[in-house]
């Protein structure tokens, strides 16, 4: 059957569902992504394919499978696409007030006092822009932002290298360990598993749970556990009830208020270790907005997290730091 005539100016919107499609290998997967419908997607390829006159996909192959022009016309445009989406940020970048759309992403660490701050400050600073935030795990946060389902989000800094993405360090949250206030067993017989108070973890997939179990290993240390959660609230409330005791850190310490007054917290025992929290970005994402969140934030943390705990546990003050 005849292709209808390719339109003559070629497309942005062709251009990046091609991207997508190369990226993801389905046509499903692309409508998920863009909203769009599998046939609107399929619809915009052809005309791609009809304006340059090749095939860029081997249409009988499942997944999608890119031609051999197809794979030179995809290592062409990445770089096009990456360089029109910087453009577009520095362009919105010189107003802060016109900005049009920012995707924030953040751990939930944040999300009950800073977060809700945060929101109302930059709401006033760009009165124009639709806002959308999402609270989630660190590995998920920065999964959305390599697939460009947001701008700019607020992790726990992985192991492994952003490659991509491009990070500001905020703070440095060093690792403590947390027992019931009552407990009149010693920090070191508790931690190093001499006694039959069991050790409550963060789920295995966390970030932070890696961290924590990595050290552990290091340092040769094994405890009894039966409990695993991916909340650290629910890990402080186990704690406070007597029922264990965990590894966390001064910010998640601070934000479980209301189980303190049945919590102590120490530092941990022999060689310290510490996550980083930090400002992850997509690499057109506007400067302009990057350097007013991360001014934004520094204060808050300072704020909120930093300065109560200094006070509470002057021990912190070498360690909880935010990161120069």
């Amino acid at each position: 059957m005849a292709r209808n005539p390719a339109p003559k100016d070629l497309s942005l919107k062709w251009l990046e569902l091609f991207q997508i499609c190369a990226q993801k290998g389905s046509l499903q997967a692309a409508s998920k992504e863009t909203g769009l419908t599998v046939s609107t997607v399929s619809h915009h390829l052809r005309n791609l394919e009809d304006h340059l006159g090749v095939e860029l996909f081997n249409h009988s192959r499942r997944p999608m499978v890119l031609t051999p022009k197809g794979r030179v016309f995809l290592r062409g445009i990445d770089t096009a696409l990456f360089s029109i989406r910087k453009a577009k940020a520095e362009a919105s970048a010189g107003s802060i007030a016109e900005a049009s759309y920012l995707r924030i992403g953040t751990i939930e660490d944040f999300d009950s006092d800073m977060m809700p701050e945060l929101a109302v400050f930059l709401s006033a600073k760009m009165p124009t822009c639709d806002f959308m935030y999402q609270t989630d795990s660190s590995h998920t946060i920065i999964e959305m932002l390599r697939n460009r389902h947001l701008d700019l989000g607020i992790t726990t800094t992985p192991d492994d290298r952003m490659r991509d993405l491009h990070d500001r360090p905020l703070l440095r949250d060093p690792f403590v360990v947390v027992l019931p206030r009552v407990s009149e067993q010693s920090l070191t017989d508790i931690v190093e598993g001499r006694t039959k108070l069991p050790f409550l973890r963060f789920s295995s997939n966390l970030i932070i749970a890696r961290q924590i179990e990595s050290q552990m290993r290091r340092l040769g240390l094994s405890s009894p556990s039966n409990f695993e959660c991916s909340n650290n609230q629910s890990l402080m409330a186990m704690v406070a009830a007597g029922a264990g005791w965990t590894i966390t850190t001064p910010l998640l310490f601070s934000r479980a208020k209301r189980f303190q007054p049945k919590l102590k917290m120490h530092r941990f025992p022999g060689k310290s270790f510490s996550r980083t929290l930090a400002l992850v970005s997509t690499p057109d994402c506007s400067r302009t907005v990057l350097n007013l969140v991360d001014t934004k934030m520094r204060m808050l943390i300072q704020d909120f997290a930093i300065a109560p705990q200094h006070k509470r546990t002057p021990w912190l003050m070498d360690s909880f730091l935010l990161i120069k």
